[in-house]
């Protein structure tokens, strides 16, 4: 009986776009030529000049911006990865580049859990998962979180092993951070039971010049993080709403102990379905309670 090949997930260190296209190119390649599915997901940019280097190669591979289906980084695990996967049988091969220059601060400690949560997350499957980094343009604590969330780094022709691998479990509650405190403008609202038909008026009106589909999904979203506060914490909470830029942001903060550190993807289908319909998808956990911030509009 043939053994299952054990999940590989590594970090390709590039710093210029040949670099990016040969460590990139050759992986593809080499699952292509094993038989493979390969899936692409990497800023649009670096798309085209991957399909010229693969040649007709390109034909066999599917590609996805990951600026767009993974502007949430929240939304890659359940949304990118594990979709393709699920669509086939075999053992799979995947590029995904989680973390590109223009990443804001808040957006990266989501980044970081769920490369991180990868490990978790595919543990016992077969396939392997190749994430670049752009080592010119990063900064150096990115690279020293990606030798933490990868078993083994590629840095030009050195393949390593990664000494500084760090449990997912615990680096996920090390960037377990709080966020950044609500505008003094922001709008409050208790809820309890009951009051849940409230709450999704409430956030009906306060996303008006967003599009309808956006409405609703905000909508949804904030419903089901008022519910699970209102079954799993105390009975109540908070809605907090406010304006950055152009998104429409709601916080539900509540005395409960909050979602396990496998949220981003492995568990709960609520927190999956609130990351796979926000742009960003926040969440502290502490003694006192819980809080989790959801981005629609960025």
């Amino acid at each position: 009986m043939n053994s299952v090949a054990p999940f590989a997930h590594e970090a390709l260190f590039y710093r210029d776009e040949d670099t990016f296209l040969s460590g990139t190119a050759r992986f593809v390649t080499d699952g292509i030529t094993n038989g493979e599915p390969v899936l692409v997901a990497v800023p649009e940019a670096s798309i085209a000049p991957l399909r010229e280097r693969l040649g007709e190669l390109a034909n066999q591979v599917h590609f996805i911006d990951m600026t767009e289906a993974g502007r949430n980084p929240g939304r890659i695990i359940p949304g990118v990865l594990m979709a393709f996967s699920a669509s086939t049988q075999l053992r799979f091969r995947m590029v995904g580049e989680p973390m590109w220059p223009g990443r804001s601060e808040l957006e990266y400690p989501a980044c970081v859990q769920h490369e991180a949560l990868i490990n978790t997350a595919f543990e016992g499957r077969e396939g392997v998962i190749l994430c670049p980094y752009d080592a010119a343009a990063l900064p150096g604590h990115v690279l020293e979180d990606a030798w933490r969330t990868h078993p083994v780094v590629i840095d030009g022709e050195r393949r390593a092993a990664s000494e500084w691998y760090t449990d997912p479990a615990a680096l996920t509650d090390l960037y377990n951070v709080p966020l950044p405190a609500p505008p003094a403008d922001a709008e409050e609202h208790p809820f309890s039971v009951g009051t849940l038909a409230h709450v999704r008026k409430l956030v009906s009106a306060y996303a008006h010049g967003l599009r309808r589909e956006q409405v609703e999904d905000l909508v949804l979203a904030v419903n089901e993080l008022a519910t699970n506060s209102i079954l799993h914490a105390s009975g109540r909470g908070v809605l907090r709403m406010w304006r950055e830029d152009d998104a429409v942001v709601c916080e539900v903060s509540d005395t409960g102990a909050g979602f396990p550190p496998s949220f981003t993807g492995l568990s709960g289908f609520g927190i999956v379905m609130v990351n796979l319909l926000c742009d960003l998808v926040r969440t502290h956990t502490s003694h006192s309670g819980t809080t989790v911030r959801v981005y629609l509009g960025r």
